[in-house]
């Protein structure tokens, strides 16, 4: 179990239902048949929301500062390394059936951002997925206002490097080496949070629900 903390640094309203939101939708876009596998959360938090909730065979986040401390399930192996320094992912190739990143898109400069994708990629197994999610680009002057009126953590948006659309992103995706037919996205909590789901050397998408079946 982990002892309860904030899901992210700062204090907001909202901060708790947003990221439960995002564990939601991003725990609907991974297929089944990959959850007998080992999962990644990369910029998992302080506290490991999404990984807490999810069903894996193995369970990992990965985080410049982790509840080392706080960890007592077996199953959950969080790692502390930042990502910042481009140094590339502490993993093999092909270790992961899934690779998750969730509200991270926006905080890192684009150079770190294009070699994590590399990444993220590398250590992806062929057939295995990669989930994101990120605020749309057009939600940049309403955060700074949800943020004043504490509804949301001034300290996170503060540190947001850049917003994307959904062509920008998936542009991201296919110069880090996935295959364009293979990416699928969409929106959620009223259009203002974008998801999108990228499988490696990709087999048999659903194009309705944006899954490998």
């Amino acid at each position: 179990m982990l002892e309860k903390r904030s899901v992210t640094r700062g204090h907001g309203l909202l901060e708790e239902f947003l990221a439960r939101q995002r564990a939601r939708r991003a725990d609907s876009l991974i297929p089944e048949a990959l959850r007998t596998g080992r999962v990644l959360d990369v910029g998992c938090g302080s506290y490991p929301a999404f990984l807490s909730g999810t069903r894996f065979g193995e369970r990992y986040g990965l985080d410049r500062v982790v509840a080392l401390g706080d960890v007592r399930d077996a199953e959950l192996k969080l790692v502390t390394h930042d990502i910042a320094d481009r140094s590339g992912l502490p993993f093999d190739g092909n270790f992961f059936d899934v690779v998750t990143l969730l509200a991270v898109f926006e905080h890192l400069e684009l150079p770190t951002l294009r070699t994590l994708l590399q990444e993220i990629r590398r250590v992806i197994r062929p057939g295995g997925v990669f989930v994101m999610t990120t605020p749309v680009r057009w939600t940049e002057t309403i955060l700074k206002v949800m943020s004043h009126l504490h509804l949301v953590s001034s300290e996170e948006v503060s540190e947001h490097k850049a917003l994307y659309s959904h062509g920008e992103i998936v542009t991201l995706l296919v110069e880090a080496g996935f295959d364009r037919s293979h990416i699928r996205h969409g929106t959620f909590e009223a259009g203002m949070n974008l998801w999108a789901v990228a499988q490696k050397n990709g087999e048999g998408f659903d194009s309705a629900s944006g899954c490998a079946p």
